[in-house]
This record gives structure tokens, C-alpha cells and sequence, in this order.
């Protein structure tokens, strides 16, 4: 109830306050939103942000999402990336009311830009792209009229008709709108409206030849589905005037643009076009590299739809764009996995201990808790024996006063098991420590502890005879700045060479064996993993999501 009364609390955004002020007053009974991916890429965490503002809004006021792709492109748009796309929303857990297509629209499209035409509000232009740039204007210079503005409607139609037909050559001709070369704002100045293109289309083949620019079929496409509030990103204020003009030209219903900043966060790019650059240079291992910002890279990386939803939630809806600390992201999924993932004791670089008064051929089965944040989790058996390993880091010869680890004559608990004391280390002929002699309490078994002894280092550790081989990939930023994009050269020069460390060989519990491919762990003392999709049951392979350690949290508290 006190979480509901601080909900109600919370103040409304400027789009809920946009919303709520259109039902109170009954211009809308109820809102359809849409989310309006162009298929030439994979979602990335940007995307993410878009899709729970749609859809959450949707969802808060009762409504419905439409999912439209945008797909007027055809040289860069796949199915491939339809289906990416698909998984992707649904992984975050949404779902839309209608599957659309840009390309569903083609035919009415196309009648509404015979409509701009017979009424003198759009021609054909016979201008190359470099001509048309070159009468543009500037920003503080109005641009020219094209020669061929003056067509008459019945000439206009019939080049557009012919264009369709195919009988001009790629290039050769647009459609414009005629508006006004005095404009201010550059993108009312006769905007193009259609262009050619011979290029296959992965849903309509070779029907068409000529396709609709993002600008005109974006507004119309939210008319015919009659979405109320058309939610995009910052870039497209220059655009709204011109999706309004289409709409009032046409006469058609009068869908409303509304715009917030988009999602920038630091150490990564968010253009598809440089994520591509990328793939297609082997930067990466794929659009689902654990390192990239793909939402597809981060549920191969182990975060969760919960940690990406808080987060979007977290950042918020805002009219100004600013740079967000990938650091939060990361406590929002250290948040959630923290309570969710099972805890599991793996040693990435084994030191051998011998317990040299445990009984040899014995081996004891211990208790230790699946996930002590989860009542229910259960727990799992941990064989113990004479040997076992520990991390090499564990051990220090000349240990500092505050080093509550292993060195000789030192005590530590292992984790679930007992306090051993270290005894000797023994030592190869180059001086290297092989391993340690330890001896071990009896009485001071976890949970059954009759010792009296107090320990201050407790350490993760694997049974020798029963551990598991498994390999492990650490990633890091991919890049070494904080905006690669931004800094000047190519921003490829900026990519962290170190961002992904291979552990061929690190030992796990045997409880491991049964990881599935949608749980989630915490390695004691390590961080959180999940499995890769390239692990086998021959081998198994851990991506590790995020460290255990919370920086961005201590930032605040500076």
C-alpha cells in the first residue's frame, strides 16, 4: 500500500502530463503509441529506452503499442534484423497489439503523393542530388527554386506514374514538395518525398521501384493507424513541422509528434551505422558481442529486461540530452541479479592445498545456500577432501598487517567448510609456491562450529578431485574514452584493446555441471556470469556480466 501511495506520489513527466491533460479532456478516449524500428540493424540500449516509454505509457494509461517497421529502405533492411528485433522486444518483456510495415503502405502512400501533385503541392524534379544540395541555401541564406518547380500538376503526374513504371534510371529523378526555399528551418525547403531505386525489397521483392523518404511515410503511416502520440527522439523537432504539413495537406487524421533526448551513455557509440562498422570489421564477434550496447549483447552478456526496465525508468523522460554513466546501468543489473543469481565457488587461478591432517580417501558432502537473498532458493552439496584449490592471490609469503588471506601461520574459513591454519609452502626450483600444507579444525565446520575461534579472511575454494573445467570470458569498456564519437579521427582509434580477458581454464564446483542457459551466478568473490551461447556440455563457457564491486553507487556519495 505505502509503495502504491508513493507511486501516485511520484510527479507525471512531461509526456504523461501531455496525456492525461488529452483524455481529461476527452480529445482521446484512450492512446496508441508506436515503436517504429528501422530493420538495418540490431536494438540497442537506446532503442531500449524508446520502447519502454511507448510502451509503458501505453500500458500506464490503458492503451495499446503498435509495432511498425520502418522499412523503406531496401539496400540496408533484413528479415534477419525483423526478427532481432522481434526477440528483442519481447525479451524486455512487451508486447504490441499490431505487427506493421512501412511497406505495408506502399500502395496508399502512393496515392497520397498523387494527391500532393494534383493539388500543386509536390513535383518531380529532374535535379541531381548534387544540384539540389547546391540550391539549398544555408541556415542564413534562403535557397533557390529548382527549374523544375514550375511543372504544371497534369505534367508532375505523369512523370511520377512513369517513375513508378521503372522508365527512369535510379537517380535521374524525386518527388519534392513544394513548400518554401525561404524557410528557415532546411527541411521545409521542397523536401524530398520519393526517390528511385531498383533494389530488391525483403518483403514486396521487385514490385516497386520507388520508395517513400522516412518523412513522408513516417506521418502518414501513424494517420492510417491513427496513432495519438507519435513519441520519438530529440533529432526529429526540425521534422515535426513537416510531418504536420503532410498531414494537413492531405487531410488526414492528425496524428501528434512529441519528442524526447535520446539515450547517450559513455565508453560505447550508439549509431547502428558505427555498431555495423564494428561487426563488419571484426572489432567484434557480432551484433551480439557481450561487449557492444546491442540489447542482444547484453542478454548474451547475462543482464536481465528488469535491470534495462529500471534503468529507463531510473533516467527517466527528459527534453535535454546529456551523458548517462554506464555505471548506473550496471547497478540496476547488480541490483537485480543480486537477488536472483545462484552462488556458485569457481577459482580462476589455482594454487593446490593439501589439509595434511584431513584423512586421505576421504571425501564429506557440505551444504551451501543457492542464493542466500531467496528463502526458497535451497541449497547444493559441496564435496570437501584432503585437497583442494584456492586463488593463487590468496597467498602472500610476506603478508601485510591487514591481509586477512593465507600466509604461514595464518587463519582463514573456507567458504561453507572449515578455518584452516597455513603451515608451509612449498616451493618449485625457481622459487615458485606449488602449493600449501595446511591442517584444518575439525570442530569448526560452518554451521556446526564449536571452536570459539574467530576468523577475519573467509575464502572461495574447489575440490580438487570433483572440479569442474570451465572458461571464462572478462570483458571491460570496449572503448577507452568516455565519447569515442565525439573525439576527434576515426572513432575505431578509440577501441580498449584490452576489453576482453580469456580465462581458458578456471575450476568450478561440480554443481555447475547443471547451469542452464538462462540462469544467472554469482562466482564468489568474483561477480556475476551466465553461460555464453558457445558453451558445450564438453566445455563450459561463463560471460561475466558485471563485477560485484559498485562504483557508480560510490560516485554518488562523494
Amino acid at each position: 500500500m505505502e509503495e502504491l501511495k508513493k507511486e501516485e506520489e511520484k510527479s507525471l513527466n512531461f509526456l504523461e502530463e501531455i496525456i492525461e491533460a488529452d483524455l481529461n479532456s476527452g480529445k482521446h478516449k484512450t492512446i496508441l503509441t508506436r515503436f517504429p524500428p528501422e530493420p538495418n540493424g540490431y536494438l540497442h540500449i537506446g532503442h531500449s529506452k524508446s520502447i519502454c516509454i511507448n510502451f509503458g505509457l501505453a500500458k500506464k494509461y490503458g492503451g495499446k503499442t503498435n509495432l511498425r517497421f520502418d522499412d523503406t529502405n531496401p539496400v540496408t533492411e533484413d528479415t534477419e534484423y525483423v526478427e532481432s528485433i522481434k526477440q528483442d522486444i519481447r525479451w524486455l518483456g512487451f508486447e504490441w497489439a499490431n505487427e506493421f510495415y512501412a511497406s505495408d503502405y506502399f500502395p496508399q502512400l502512393y496515392e497520397f503523393a498523387l494527391k500532393l501533385i494534383r493539388q500543386g503541392d509536390a513535383y518531380v524534379d529532374d535535379s541531381t542530388s548534387e544540384e539540389i544540395a547546391a540550391l539549398k541555401g544555408t541556415p542564413t541564406e534562403p535557397g533557390k527554386n529548382s527549374p523544375y518547380r514550375d511543372r504544371t500538376p497534369q505534367e508532375n503526374e505523369d512523370l511520377f506514374v512513369r517513375m513508378k513504371n521503372g522508365e527512369f534510371a535510379e537517380g535521374s529523378r524525386t518527388l519534392r514538395a513544394k513548400i518554401d526555399m525561404a524557410s528557415p528551418n532546411m527541411i521545409m525547403r521542397d523536401p524530398l518525398l520519393y526517390r528511385i531505386k531498383f533494389a530488391h525489397h525483403h518483403r514486396t521483392g521487385d514490385k516497386w521501384c520507388i520508395y517513400p523518404m522516412y518523412d513522408f511515410a513516417h506521418g502518414q503511416s501513424d494517420s492510417i493507424e491513427k496513432i495519438t502520440h507519435s513519441i520519438c527522439t530529440l533529432e526529429f523537432i526540425p521534422h515535426r513541422e513537416l510531418y504536420d504539413w503532410c498531414i494537413e495537406k492531405l487531410g488526414i487524421y492528425p496524428s501528434k509528434q512529441y519528442e524526447f533526448a535520446r539515450l547517450n551513455i559513455n565508453y560505447t557509440v550508439m549509431s547502428k551505422r558505427k555498431l555495423l562498422q564494428l561487426v563488419n570489421e571484426k572489432h567484434v564477434s557480432g551484433w551480439d558481442d557481450p561487449r557492444m550496447p546491442t540489447i542482444s549483447g547484453m542478454r548474451r552478456r547475462g543482464y536481465t529486461p528488469k535491470a534495462i526496465r529500471d534503468f529507463a525508468e531510473r533516467i527517466g523522460v527528459a527534453r535535454r540530452e546529456n551523458l548517462i554513466d554506464i555505471g548506473l546501468l550496471e547497478f540496476f543489473v547488480r541490483e537485480d541479479l543480486n537477488k536472483t543469481a545462484l552462488r556458485r565457488m569457481v577459482v580462476f587461478d589455482p594454487l593446490k592445498i593439501v589439509i595434511t591432517n584431513y584423512p586421505e580417501g576421504q571425501t564429506e558432502q557440505l551444504a551451501g545456500e543457492n542464493n542466500p537473498e531467496e528463502e526458497n532458493s535451497g541449497t547444493r552439496n559441496i564435496p570437501f577432501s584432503r585437497e583442494i584449490y584456492v586463488e593463487r592471490e590468496d597467498y602472500m609469503e610476506n603478508p601485510p598487517k591487514k591481509f586477512f588471506r593465507l600466509g604461514i601461520g595464518k587463519q582463514v574459513r573456507l567458504k561453507h567448510a572449515y578455518i584452516i591454519t597455513c603451515n608451509e609452502a612449498i616451493k618449485d626450483a625457481n622459487g615458485n609456491v606449488t602449493e600449501l600444507h595446511c591442517t584444518y579444525i575439525p570442530e569448526s565446520r560452518s554451521g556446526s562450529d564449536t571452536s570459539g575461534l574467530k576468523v577475519q579472511g573467509t575464502l572461495h575454494w574447489v575440490n580438487i578431485a570433483d572440479a569442474v573445467p570451465v572458461k571464462v570470458l572478462e570483458y571491460d569498456r570496449l572503448f577507452k574514452v568516455e565519447n569515442p564519437a565525439s573525439e576527434e579521427g576515426d572513432f575505431k582509434d578509440y577501441i580498449n584493446e584490452n576489453s576482453l580477458h580469456v580465462i581458458p581454464t578456471a575450476y568450478a564446483e561440480p554443481a555447475i555441471k547443471d547451469a542452464k542457459a538462462d540462469e544467472r551466478f554469482q562466482f564468489l568473490r568474483k561477480g556475476y556470469f551466465c553461460l555464453d551461447t558457445t558453451s558445450s556440455s564438453e566445455k563450459l563457457v561463463f560471460n561475466k556480466t558485471v563485477g560485484l564491486k559498485d562504483t557508480w553507487a560510490k560516485e554518488q556519495k562523494k
